[in-house]
């Protein structure tokens, strides 16, 4: 039987494991790549291990989240970043430098190679041929260190593309069409490859926005062919070399075949406050907009930054709108300075950004109280974008110029076409923003700032739970939920305690002084319990909080693998209907642990009430001796594999 894309890259660099879906399998890693939010606490895991030098072909450290430098906190962090990354063989991205999944699409990704980074949107490198996931820091840090990266074998659906693209019609439209079919949950457990005639017509920039937006079906990474256009985009970056074909076999076997007509679509939008409540953008037409932001790393190519600018070129935006540009790169910002696409840009009133994430993470340019927000991102979970009740839509950068323009939501396809905007045959080079490492890193000094605190310590497991349920949350409960980010809470990403203040603050700001009041915790979750962001501060700080357990309808994939990085016990109702049974400060007692987990079956008795349910967590045996070590920091320290 032939092999998916997928399929062979991980053959190719199989450690060991089983290829079978449902198997545990561990993956040989190329590149890693980290930014700021999650990078410092990565570097620290890594230094813990006591590792002189990075073991992999690359490994990139960019600066693109916490570049809002309102104390000294953040550039106390880049400091760190930067000499940590010279003493051990890391290669340093600038802040300016750019976003680094853009960046790492121009100038690092290579077709065919393993790419792990500690943010959720690392398979963005799909777009380019590459198996890329995203991971929490400390699976980073153990990558880094020449370890594996254990990932449950995915199941492989395959998305056939045909037809072309309309005018104002955008791979955003493409991705929010998936979502609409499949929601944030249908990906779980799945690689997405996508295929079919309608590729030809996309570039590596448009297939990159759809990879990235992969990660918002909960999938565990999607994948494109590399063929001539990909060939094409790595000559125009000077890259020719990296190229290497790669294609599934036509006897290739897939769980699930979606087909989309390209031809058919229209200009989507994802409604407040998911990425799957998506509708046309016709049908919202009049909706009045207070403020649109374009850029992120779904969004802030060259092209798309280009075809913005024609879109404004001549006009204003509506008096009533607020417009932030920021570009994905200091390419891009440089090629947009030399084509006089920033002046048009600049004339028509837009606030020109950073290249930096800025507004995607909440790291200002929030809406007005209650304000309709457009955004070319990836996300519009609640209270996000540092506004509680901002109403925050998902749109092309399309649709949002046109709503910019008009003040309202608007089709962009009622408005005159532009001219086609197409890729430049060669992108301008300038990669001295990239700090190549010390020759020598023993010579090098890891300059830390007060504010760096140390790794917190987990608990191994007896054999005998009893701990309160601290926390009742409901369905798709997001990483933003549990951690916040934000311009507020950010940059104390390296200050677990100082963190810990601002835990499930959306959700119960009372949560953390009744977590550490407990002692031992657990929290009940609904189904997709942690989806969104890859950050292990969502598992961190409640494991600092005295969190042991968390029982849950259903997981996130890379969440479940932070909670036992962390030392915490993710466990699933066996009847999800028992949910209903457990209430927030019941007493919970598990116990047979360590049996319970070689069976995989587990005994919860709700002590306040008497009666006992079932739930379920399938251990790897690597998995069991991470959580009976007390985290996966302890068990790598221990001489774990």
């Amino acid at each position: 039987m032939g092999k998916t894309i997928a399929q062979k890259i991980i053959a190719a660099h199989l450690v060991s494991g089983d290829m079978t879906p449902g198997s545990e399998v561990a993956i040989h890693i190329d590149q890693t790549l980290t930014q700021d939010a999650t990078g410092t606490m990565a570097y620290l895991e890594f230094e813990t291990m006591g590792i002189p030098r990075v073991k992999t072909e690359l490994s990139v450290a960019y600066v693109d989240h916490n570049t809002l430098q309102c104390g000294f906190e953040n550039a106390d962090d880049h400091r760190y970043l930067q000499t940590v990354a010279a003493k051990h063989g890391v290669y340093f991205s600038r802040p300016g430098n750019g976003i680094c999944h853009q960046v790492h699409l121009e100038r690092f990704g290579k077709p065919g190679k393993t790419l792990i980074g500690s943010d959720s949107h690392t398979p963005t490198g799909g777009g380019l041929g590459m198996l890329a996931f995203g991971a929490g820091g400390l699976d980073v840090a153990v990558a880094m260190g020449g370890g594996a990266y254990y990932i449950t074998m995915p199941k492989m659906f395959k998305v056939n593309l045909t037809g072309k693209l309309r005018p104002y019609v955008t791979a955003k439209d493409v991705s929010l069409e998936l979502l609409r079919i499949l929601s944030v949950k249908g990906g779980v457990g799945a690689i997405i490859e996508w295929g079919g005639p309608g590729i030809e017509t996309l570039s590596v920039p448009e297939r990159a926005t759809i990879t990235n937006m992969g990660t918002e079906l909960g999938a565990t990474t999607s994948i494109f062919p590399s063929d001539d256009v990909t060939r094409t985009f790595l000559k125009a970056q000077g890259r020719e070399a990296d190229f290497t074909p790669l294609a599934s076999d036509p006897d290739a076997q897939y769980d699930r075949i979606i087909h989309i007509d390209l031809s058919t679509l229209k200009p989507l939008i994802a409604c407040p406050h998911s990425p799957d409540n998506v509708a046309t953008v016709e049908s919202l037409k009049g909706v009045k907009v207070d403020q649109v932001c374009i850029g992120s790393c779904t969004n802030s190519s060259l092209v798309d930054m280009r075809k913005v600018a024609a879109m404004l070129k001549g006009k204003t935006i509506a008096p009533g709108v607020s417009l932030s540009i920021s570009p994905g790169s200091k390419q891009v910002l440089t090629m947009l300075a030399q084509s006089g696409d920033l002046v048009s840009i600049l004339a028509s009133g837009a606030r020109v950004l950073e290249c930096a994430c800025g507004p995607c993470i909440g790291m200002g340019f929030s809406p007005n109280s209650g304000g309709v927000s457009l955004r070319t991102f990836n996300r519009n979970f609640l209270g996000r974008s540092g506004t509680k009740d901002g109403q925050v839509y998902l749109v092309s950068p399309e649709t949002a110029a046109a709503s910019a323009l008009t003040g309202y939501i608007t089709d962009p396809t009622t408005l005159e076409p532009i001219a086609p905007v197409a890729l430049p045959d060669a992108f301008h080079i300038d990669d001295s923003a990239v700090l190549a490492p010390a020759a020598d890193g023993s010579t090098v000094e890891v300059l830390r700032g007060p504010n760096i605190k140390e790794f917190p310590q987990s608990k191994a497991f007896s054999d005998t739970l009893e701990a309160k349920a601290v926390l009742k949350v409901g369905d798709n409960i997001t990483t933003d939920h549990i951690m916040p980010a934000g311009a507020k809470i950010l940059p104390y990403r390296s200050n677990i305690p100082k963190l810990s203040q601002f835990c499930f603050e959306v959700c119960d700001p009372t949560f953390p002084e009744r977590a550490k009041a407990a002692g031992d915790g657990m929290i009940i979750g609904g189904s997709n319990y942690g989806q969104g962001s890859s950050r292990e501060h969502a598992a961190l700080v409640p494991m600092y909080l005295g969190i042991r357990c968390v029982l849950a309808k259903s997981f996130a994939r890379i969440h479940v693998a932070n909670l036992i990085n962390a030392g915490i016990l993710p466990l699933t109702f066996a009847d999800p209907q028992d949910y209903e049974e457990l209430q927030q400060d019941h007493v919970l007692e598990i116990s047979h642990i360590l049996s319970s987990m070689e069976t995989g079956v587990f005994t919860v008795l709700d002590k306040t009430t008497g009666k006992a349910i079932s739930a379920n967590c399938q251990l790897s045996k690597r998995q069991q001796k991470i959580l009976l070590s007390g985290g996966l920091l302890n068990y790598t320290k221990e001489g774990g594999q």
